[in-house]
């Protein structure tokens, strides 16, 4: 039999291109009934506090500390991993290999850009997990979205280099994400009108989708009259805004130099509503979320920390209260995070197949294990959520392993059954058993 595509459906039912965005999540436009598997990867920066982060006990009996209390309800959903190391060697300082090695497991190539220390560096030499896995999904029609993947940001600096990049469409091609909420918004659903006529994006296809509304089950105008309504709130959001509200100021061409952005906690709330309704519309399966970037310098004065994210991350451990402070960073995105899950768990899953979170994996990480020691071993690794089958309620330490045979488990769960991701020689013993 061949297989009816979402975009095949969507025609049948009468829907032009401009009215396709809207409706990418009705049950009638997926040709399979089973809910897909997505995945988000959620990157801060500078390392975390370990003996604030990870539990005492490992198994199945572990409490969070006070960096995740943010996620204590999710707690049965997660899955929480030490003892997992980016071994990825070469060129480039500590930041930049565990900046844009994350996510593509391989080296950078030599280049010209000089770090902290080390020898300088270019860009990774490889493409990154979230890519592979789009391009696999890509690939089947049955499993195609019209994005397939999207790279959003929250305050990440203009300047372009391997501080401030970490998804990769391939060798040498590093992938910019965009962290103004009114741009993702319009490539998701078009072009705002402006605010003197108060128009909507969704004037132009209001009439195709009251037909729509008509021709679909009970199940799929719920579907639907969900996700305009996401579409309208968010829209007068922007539209309440002036036009640069909800972007960051251009930082200095330093990165590493201190950026000041009151704006960060509105932008991270608008970008996690974005994902979330793209999800739920089926326009992607595959997300990274990017907050500031290694090195990171943001002042997060909403919670009274005036002092560079970065330059707090490098005293002793002795600095007790930069020790609080960074504390109080590191439980604000964990507080992020909770959003993100909660926003998921609060959309049901077309088929009534549970909710968003039940199929979507969000996994949390950082470039350093500890910032003032630019240790790469045991990087904060949280998974949380569900779809691909691993065993959650649990904090494991695996003693060291090279992160990439962690983006094999992931992408063996997605179906995809590579043998190796980015450097073969830290893949010579498989897939992480995490079912």
């Amino acid at each position: 039999m061949i297989p009816v595509t979402r975009r095949r459906l969507l025609t049948t039912l009468g829907l032009s291109a401009a009215a396709l965005p809207f409706a990418g999540g009705l049950r009638a436009a997926n040709g399979n009934s089973a809910a897909p598997k997505r995945i988000i990867f959620v990157f801060t920066p500078n390392g975390t506090v370990p003996e604030e982060f990870w539990p005492d006990a490992v198994g199945a009996d572990f409490a969070f500390k006070r960096i995740l209390e943010p996620l204590a309800e999710f707690r049965e959903r997660s899955l929480l991993l030490r003892g997992v190391s980016n071994k990825v060697r070469g060129d480039g300082d500590g930041h930049m290999r565990g900046m844009s090695c994350m996510l593509t497991g391989i080296e950078l190539f030599a280049g010209n850009i000089q770090g902290g220390s080390d020898t300088p560096a270019g860009w990774a030499s490889g493409l990154s997990i979230d890519q592979e896995l789009k391009n696999f999904l890509q690939a089947n029609e049955a499993a195609r979205t019209r994005q397939g993947s999207l790279t959003l940001g929250v305050a990440v600096p203009d300047r372009a280099d391997p501080w401030t990049r970490w998804s990769y469409a391939g060798p040498n091609q590093p992938i910019t994400p965009v962290d103004d909420p009114g741009q993702v918004f319009q490539s998701l659903y078009g072009g705002m009108k402006d605010k003197e006529t108060v128009g909507s994006v969704l004037d132009d296809v209001s009439d195709e989708l009251k037909a729509l509304a008509g021709k679909v089950s009970k199940e799929d105008r719920e579907v639907l009259e969900r996700h305009l309504t996401h579409v309208r709130e968010f829209e007068k959001r922007l539209q309440a805004k002036d036009d640069h509200a909800l972007r960051h100021p251009v930082p200095a061409p330093d990165p590493r130099l201190e950026l000041v952005n009151d704006k960060i906690p509105e932008i991270s709330r608008a970008q996690i509503d974005l994902l979330a309704g793209a999800f739920a519309n089926d326009t992607a399966r595959v997300a990274t979320l990017q907050y500031t970037n290694s090195v990171g310098q943001a002042r997060m004065t909403w919670l009274g920390i005036p002092e560079g994210h970065h330059s707090l991350s490098h005293d002793p451990d002795h600095a007790k209260e930069s020790h609080e402070k960074l504390v109080k960073i590191n439980h604000w995105f964990a507080g992020e995070v909770a959003h993100l899950a909660k926003r998921l768990a609060s959309i049901p899953e077309p088929g009534g197949d549970g909710t968003l979170l039940d199929h979507t994996t969000i996994v949390w990480t950082n470039e350093l294990g500890k910032g003032n020691s630019h240790s790469q071993d045991n990087l904060p690794f949280l998974l949380l959520g569900g779809g691909l089958g691993f065993k959650t309620g649990r904090f494991l330490d695996l003693g060291g392993v090279p992160h990439n045979r962690l983006w094999l488990a992931i992408a063996r769960a997605f179906g995809h059954e590579i043998g190796q991701f980015g450097n073969p020689g830290l893949c010579k013993d498989g897939a992480l058993e995490l079912g």
